[in-house]
């Protein structure tokens, strides 16, 4: 089958999954708003990346393909940091250096050594790819700094809550190596499929993404937790004093 076009009023059949959570959030007193507010922002932000995509992929122009990644690596930074929101400043520059040199290397392997895609900045391509890369490597960061800055505040030595920062970054991708073909369909190869495209050749294009992801996000972590040791525990140290105040 063909990957048809969903109208809009027809989206309004995923009401009956959805309210019963904000309902649920507001009964125990959860705050349905925030959700509420995420679920509108989300809306609204992918209504405006379609018309920009839109934009993108009748421009092709390599000039905009590396604007958008660099503001995609950018974000990334900054969002992947929020866990540790004191050492957010201190910790960014490593932050970008890491996911851009791993992100980009990961994506130039993918579009040029397995998919050999031409032109070499076909935005349909490097953006939605370039998008997973970034966004996993991304919260793979997030969780292994969480974990990592929780077990030198609670005295562990560098190695040791680095070793355990670098684990717990890996147990959503390694549940989803597990489950893949078990569990679930993974996104790309759902859409492929539900587009008409064999699974035989879907379950390759998935094993390149699955892959990449593993790669990248890995990578990623093990360099920002190498690269970040002296900013992070220096940053920890000098903060606190202001956290016994509090």
């Amino acid at each position: 089958m063909d990957a048809q076009q969903i109208p809009w009023l027809r989206l309004a059949w995923l009401l009956p999954v959805i309210l019963p959570v904000l309902w649920g959030l507001y009964r125990w007193n959860l705050g349905p708003g925030t959700a509420l507010r995420a679920m509108v922002a989300m809306v609204v932000r992918l209504i405006l990346l379609g018309y920009g995509l839109v934009y993108i992929f009748e421009a092709q122009r390599g000039g905009i393909v590396v604007l958008v990644l660099a503001v995609m690596l950018a974000a990334a930074s900054w969002i992947g940091l929020r866990t540790a929101p004191a050492l957010r400043w201190r910790l960014l520059p490593r932050a970008f250096g890491v996911l851009t040199a791993v992100g980009l290397t990961t994506l130039a392997l993918v579009t040029r050594g397995v998919l050999r895609t031409e032109p070499w900045f076909r935005p349909q391509v490097l953006i939605p790819l370039g998008g997973m890369i970034f966004a996993n490597s991304m919260n793979a960061l997030s969780l292994a700094l969480d974990r990592t800055v929780a077990e030198l505040q609670r005295g562990e030595p560098y190695a040791q809550a680095r070793r355990l920062g670098f684990h717990a970054a890996l147990i959503p991708i390694l549940n989803a190596l597990m489950s893949v073909g078990l569990v679930s369909l993974p996104g790309m190869m759902t859409g492929q499929i539900l587009s008409g495209v064999s699974p035989l050749i879907a379950v390759r294009y998935q094993i390149l993404v699955m892959g990449m992801i593993f790669g990248a996000a890995g990578l990623s972590v093990m360099a920002f937790l190498v690269w970040a040791q002296k900013p992070l525990t220096q940053g920890l140290m000098a903060s606190a004093p202001q956290e016994d105040l509090l």
